[in-house]
Protein backbone atom coordinates (compact mmCIF):
# COMPACT_ATOMS: atom_id res chain seq x y z
CA UNK A 1 0.00 0.00 0.00
CA UNK A 2 2.88 2.34 0.76
CA UNK A 3 4.27 1.79 -2.73
CA UNK A 4 0.87 2.34 -4.39
CA UNK A 5 0.34 5.53 -2.41
CA UNK A 6 3.78 6.76 -3.48
CA UNK A 7 2.83 6.35 -7.16
CA UNK A 8 -0.17 8.64 -6.71
CA UNK A 9 1.49 11.09 -4.35
CA UNK A 10 4.95 11.54 -5.87
CA UNK A 11 5.51 12.60 -9.46
CA UNK A 12 8.89 10.86 -9.74
CA UNK A 13 7.30 7.53 -8.71
CA UNK A 14 4.49 7.99 -11.23
CA UNK A 15 7.04 8.65 -13.97
CA UNK A 16 9.01 5.58 -12.88
CA UNK A 17 5.85 3.47 -12.98
CA UNK A 18 4.98 4.69 -16.49
CA UNK A 19 8.56 4.07 -17.63
CA UNK A 20 8.27 0.48 -16.42
CA UNK A 21 5.10 -0.03 -18.45
CA UNK A 22 6.55 1.50 -21.61
CA UNK A 23 9.77 -0.45 -21.33
CA UNK A 24 7.99 -3.72 -20.58
CA UNK A 25 5.81 -3.63 -23.69
CA UNK A 26 8.65 -3.16 -26.14
CA UNK A 27 10.91 -5.48 -24.15
CA UNK A 28 8.43 -8.33 -24.51
CA UNK A 29 7.94 -7.75 -28.22
CA UNK A 30 11.54 -7.34 -29.34
CA UNK A 31 12.89 -9.69 -26.69
CA UNK A 32 10.84 -12.46 -28.30
CA UNK A 33 12.68 -11.94 -31.59
CA UNK A 34 16.06 -11.63 -29.87
CA UNK A 35 15.59 -14.96 -28.08
CA UNK A 36 14.06 -16.72 -31.09
CA UNK A 37 16.69 -15.47 -33.55
CA UNK A 38 19.45 -16.10 -30.96
CA UNK A 39 21.01 -12.64 -31.26
CA UNK A 40 21.44 -11.98 -27.54
CA UNK A 41 25.15 -11.22 -27.93
CA UNK A 42 24.42 -8.76 -30.72
CA UNK A 43 21.93 -7.00 -28.46
CA UNK A 44 24.59 -6.96 -25.74
CA UNK A 45 27.11 -5.31 -28.05
CA UNK A 46 24.56 -2.68 -29.06
CA UNK A 47 23.68 -2.05 -25.41
CA UNK A 48 27.27 -1.43 -24.38
CA UNK A 49 28.10 0.65 -27.46
CA UNK A 50 25.51 3.27 -26.47
CA UNK A 51 27.81 4.52 -23.72
CA UNK A 52 30.01 5.94 -26.45
CA UNK A 53 27.16 7.95 -27.95
CA UNK A 54 25.97 9.09 -24.54
CA UNK A 55 29.47 10.17 -23.55
CA UNK A 56 29.94 12.18 -26.74
CA UNK A 57 26.51 13.83 -26.45
CA UNK A 58 27.08 14.73 -22.81
CA UNK A 59 30.54 16.11 -23.58
CA UNK A 60 29.25 18.54 -26.23
CA UNK A 61 26.25 19.42 -24.08
CA UNK A 62 28.57 20.50 -21.24
CA UNK A 63 31.59 21.90 -23.11
CA UNK A 64 29.71 23.60 -25.98
CA UNK A 65 26.66 24.33 -23.84
CA UNK A 66 24.34 22.47 -26.17
CA UNK A 67 21.69 22.07 -23.51
CA UNK A 68 19.24 20.54 -25.99
CA UNK A 69 21.55 17.56 -26.57
CA UNK A 70 20.18 14.85 -24.29
CA UNK A 71 22.44 11.82 -23.60
CA UNK A 72 19.69 9.53 -24.93
CA UNK A 73 19.97 11.22 -28.34
CA UNK A 74 23.57 10.09 -28.45
CA UNK A 75 22.48 6.66 -27.27
CA UNK A 76 20.03 6.35 -30.16
CA UNK A 77 22.67 7.37 -32.71
CA UNK A 78 25.29 4.99 -31.31
CA UNK A 79 22.83 2.09 -31.05
CA UNK A 80 21.56 2.47 -34.60
CA UNK A 81 25.07 2.86 -36.04
CA UNK A 82 26.23 -0.25 -34.18
CA UNK A 83 23.21 -2.21 -35.40
CA UNK A 84 23.85 -1.19 -39.02
CA UNK A 85 27.55 -2.10 -38.81
CA UNK A 86 26.83 -5.52 -37.34
CA UNK A 87 24.09 -6.20 -39.90
CA UNK A 88 26.30 -5.20 -42.85
CA UNK A 89 29.17 -7.31 -41.56
CA UNK A 90 26.86 -10.29 -41.08
CA UNK A 91 25.43 -9.93 -44.56
CA UNK A 92 28.41 -8.97 -46.72
CA UNK A 93 31.79 -9.07 -45.04
CA UNK A 94 33.93 -12.13 -44.55
CA UNK A 95 35.08 -11.03 -41.12
CA UNK A 96 33.79 -13.23 -38.35
CA UNK A 97 30.65 -11.78 -36.82
CA UNK A 98 31.67 -12.52 -33.24
CA UNK A 99 34.91 -10.55 -33.70
CA UNK A 100 33.01 -7.49 -34.89
CA UNK A 101 30.49 -7.82 -32.05
CA UNK A 102 33.32 -7.93 -29.52
CA UNK A 103 35.03 -4.94 -31.12
CA UNK A 104 31.88 -2.79 -31.09
CA UNK A 105 31.16 -3.85 -27.51
CA UNK A 106 34.62 -2.78 -26.32
CA UNK A 107 35.10 0.29 -28.51
CA UNK A 108 31.72 1.76 -27.56
CA UNK A 109 32.44 1.40 -23.85
CA UNK A 110 35.97 2.78 -24.26
CA UNK A 111 34.84 5.85 -26.21
CA UNK A 112 32.15 6.53 -23.64
CA UNK A 113 34.59 6.34 -20.73
CA UNK A 114 37.08 8.59 -22.53
CA UNK A 115 34.51 11.33 -23.17
CA UNK A 116 33.17 11.02 -19.64
CA UNK A 117 36.69 11.57 -18.30
CA UNK A 118 37.17 14.63 -20.56
CA UNK A 119 33.88 16.21 -19.48
CA UNK A 120 34.33 18.79 -16.69
CA UNK A 121 32.74 18.03 -13.35
CA UNK A 122 31.38 14.82 -11.89
CA UNK A 123 29.03 13.17 -14.37
CA UNK A 124 26.70 11.50 -11.89
CA UNK A 125 23.69 11.54 -14.21
CA UNK A 126 25.58 9.89 -17.07
CA UNK A 127 27.17 7.24 -14.87
CA UNK A 128 23.74 6.38 -13.48
CA UNK A 129 22.82 5.01 -16.90
CA UNK A 130 25.18 2.11 -16.27
CA UNK A 131 22.79 0.69 -13.66
CA UNK A 132 19.57 2.53 -14.56
CA UNK A 133 18.10 5.81 -13.37
CA UNK A 134 14.39 5.11 -13.42
CA UNK A 135 13.71 7.40 -10.45
CA UNK A 136 15.23 10.27 -12.46
CA UNK A 137 12.92 9.82 -15.44
CA UNK A 138 11.27 13.08 -16.51
CA UNK A 139 8.63 14.12 -19.05
CA UNK A 140 11.21 14.38 -21.85
CA UNK A 141 12.38 10.82 -21.19
CA UNK A 142 8.81 9.52 -21.16
CA UNK A 143 7.99 11.31 -24.42
CA UNK A 144 11.06 9.83 -26.06
CA UNK A 145 10.12 6.37 -24.78
CA UNK A 146 6.59 6.75 -26.17
CA UNK A 147 7.97 7.70 -29.60
CA UNK A 148 10.43 4.81 -29.67
CA UNK A 149 7.75 2.40 -28.45
CA UNK A 150 5.43 3.52 -31.25
CA UNK A 151 8.14 3.10 -33.90
CA UNK A 152 8.98 -0.43 -32.75
CA UNK A 153 5.36 -1.57 -32.41
CA UNK A 154 4.38 -0.18 -35.82
CA UNK A 155 7.38 -1.90 -37.41
CA UNK A 156 6.49 -5.26 -35.84
CA UNK A 157 2.82 -4.86 -36.82
CA UNK A 158 3.57 -4.33 -40.50
CA UNK A 159 6.42 -6.83 -40.80
CA UNK A 160 5.22 -9.58 -38.46
CA UNK A 161 5.12 -12.34 -41.09
CA UNK A 162 8.48 -11.42 -42.59
CA UNK A 163 10.09 -11.26 -39.15
CA UNK A 164 8.64 -14.63 -38.25
CA UNK A 165 9.97 -16.15 -41.47
CA UNK A 166 13.46 -14.70 -40.93
CA UNK A 167 13.57 -15.93 -37.32
CA UNK A 168 12.51 -19.51 -38.02
CA UNK A 169 13.69 -20.31 -41.57
CA UNK A 170 15.69 -17.57 -43.25
CA UNK A 171 16.67 -19.67 -46.26
CA UNK A 172 13.08 -20.62 -47.05
CA UNK A 173 12.01 -17.01 -46.60
CA UNK A 174 14.66 -15.89 -49.08
CA UNK A 175 13.43 -18.44 -51.62
CA UNK A 176 9.88 -17.17 -51.21
CA UNK A 177 11.03 -13.66 -52.09
CA UNK A 178 11.35 -12.11 -48.64
CA UNK A 179 14.11 -9.50 -48.50
CA UNK A 180 15.74 -11.23 -45.56
CA UNK A 181 18.79 -8.99 -45.39
CA UNK A 182 16.65 -5.86 -45.15
CA UNK A 183 14.35 -7.44 -42.55
CA UNK A 184 17.36 -8.53 -40.50
CA UNK A 185 18.80 -5.01 -40.64
CA UNK A 186 15.48 -3.51 -39.54
CA UNK A 187 15.22 -6.06 -36.73
CA UNK A 188 18.62 -5.02 -35.39
CA UNK A 189 17.65 -1.35 -35.61
CA UNK A 190 14.43 -2.10 -33.70
CA UNK A 191 16.54 -3.95 -31.14
CA UNK A 192 18.80 -0.90 -30.89
CA UNK A 193 15.84 1.39 -30.18
CA UNK A 194 14.54 -1.06 -27.58
CA UNK A 195 17.91 -1.10 -25.87
CA UNK A 196 17.79 2.70 -25.56
CA UNK A 197 14.38 2.45 -23.89
CA UNK A 198 15.51 -0.24 -21.47
CA UNK A 199 18.72 1.46 -20.31
CA UNK A 200 16.53 4.15 -18.77
CA UNK A 201 14.96 1.49 -16.56
CA UNK A 202 17.71 -1.02 -15.73
CA UNK A 203 20.88 0.51 -17.16
CA UNK A 204 23.41 -0.54 -19.77
CA UNK A 205 24.91 -3.41 -17.78
CA UNK A 206 21.60 -5.13 -17.00
CA UNK A 207 19.64 -4.36 -20.16
CA UNK A 208 20.14 -7.81 -21.71
CA UNK A 209 18.53 -9.52 -18.74
CA UNK A 210 15.26 -7.58 -19.06
CA UNK A 211 15.32 -8.04 -22.82
CA UNK A 212 15.71 -11.82 -22.73
CA UNK A 213 14.48 -13.29 -19.42
CA UNK A 214 10.74 -12.56 -19.85
CA UNK A 215 10.84 -13.85 -23.44
CA UNK A 216 12.76 -16.97 -22.40
CA UNK A 217 10.17 -17.72 -19.72
CA UNK A 218 7.23 -16.98 -22.01
CA UNK A 219 8.62 -19.21 -24.74
CA UNK A 220 8.14 -22.24 -22.50
CA UNK A 221 4.38 -21.73 -22.28
CA UNK A 222 3.42 -20.51 -25.76
CA UNK A 223 3.18 -21.98 -29.26
CA UNK A 224 3.68 -18.98 -31.56
CA UNK A 225 5.36 -15.60 -31.62
CA UNK A 226 2.40 -13.35 -30.91
CA UNK A 227 1.47 -15.39 -27.84
CA UNK A 228 5.07 -15.22 -26.66
CA UNK A 229 5.09 -11.45 -27.15
CA UNK A 230 1.93 -10.94 -25.08
CA UNK A 231 3.05 -13.20 -22.23
CA UNK A 232 6.59 -11.83 -22.32
CA UNK A 233 5.36 -8.23 -22.11
CA UNK A 234 3.02 -9.17 -19.26
CA UNK A 235 5.86 -10.85 -17.37
CA UNK A 236 8.11 -7.85 -17.97
CA UNK A 237 5.42 -5.60 -16.45
CA UNK A 238 5.14 -7.87 -13.40
CA UNK A 239 8.91 -8.08 -12.92
CA UNK A 240 9.43 -4.35 -13.41
CA UNK A 241 6.65 -3.22 -11.08
CA UNK A 242 7.59 -5.81 -8.46
CA UNK A 243 11.24 -4.80 -8.61
CA UNK A 244 10.35 -1.13 -8.46
CA UNK A 245 8.14 -1.72 -5.42
CA UNK A 246 10.84 -3.80 -3.72
CA UNK A 247 13.42 -1.09 -4.33
CA UNK A 248 11.11 1.58 -2.91
CA UNK A 249 10.19 -0.35 0.23
CA UNK A 250 13.67 -1.69 0.99
CA UNK A 251 15.54 1.42 -0.26
CA UNK A 252 17.46 -0.57 -2.91
CA UNK A 253 18.59 0.34 -6.45
CA UNK A 254 15.63 -0.14 -8.79
CA UNK A 255 17.48 -1.59 -11.81
CA UNK A 256 19.19 -4.47 -9.99
CA UNK A 257 15.99 -5.14 -8.01
CA UNK A 258 14.01 -5.63 -11.22
CA UNK A 259 16.60 -8.00 -12.65
CA UNK A 260 16.84 -10.00 -9.42
CA UNK A 261 13.08 -10.55 -9.51
CA UNK A 262 13.17 -11.62 -13.17
CA UNK A 263 16.22 -13.81 -12.63
CA UNK A 264 14.68 -15.48 -9.59
CA UNK A 265 11.57 -16.55 -11.51
CA UNK A 266 13.65 -17.73 -14.47
CA UNK A 267 15.93 -19.86 -12.32
CA UNK A 268 12.93 -21.18 -10.39
CA UNK A 269 11.34 -22.24 -13.67
CA UNK A 270 14.54 -23.95 -14.82
CA UNK A 271 15.34 -25.70 -11.54
CA UNK A 272 11.86 -26.82 -10.43
CA UNK A 273 11.24 -29.51 -13.10
CA UNK A 274 14.72 -30.92 -12.57
CA UNK A 275 14.23 -31.10 -8.82
CA UNK A 276 10.84 -32.72 -9.29
CA UNK A 277 12.34 -35.21 -11.73
CA UNK A 278 15.20 -36.10 -9.40
CA UNK A 279 12.74 -36.68 -6.53
CA UNK A 280 10.62 -38.98 -8.68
Amino acid sequence: MEFIEAIFNHTFMLYAFLACLLASVVSGVIGTYVVTRKITYIAGAIAHSVLGGMGIAHYFAVVNEWTWLHPLYGAIAAAVISAVIIALVSIRAKEREDSVIGAIWAIGMAIGLLFISMTPGYNEELMSYLFGNILMVNQTDLLLMVILDAIVIIFVFFFYNQLQAVCFDEEFARIRGVRTNLIYLLLLIATALTVVILITVVGIILVIALLTLPAAIAGRFTRNLWQTMILSSSLAVIFSITGLGLSYIANLPSGPSIIVVAGFFYLLLIISPRLTGSIK
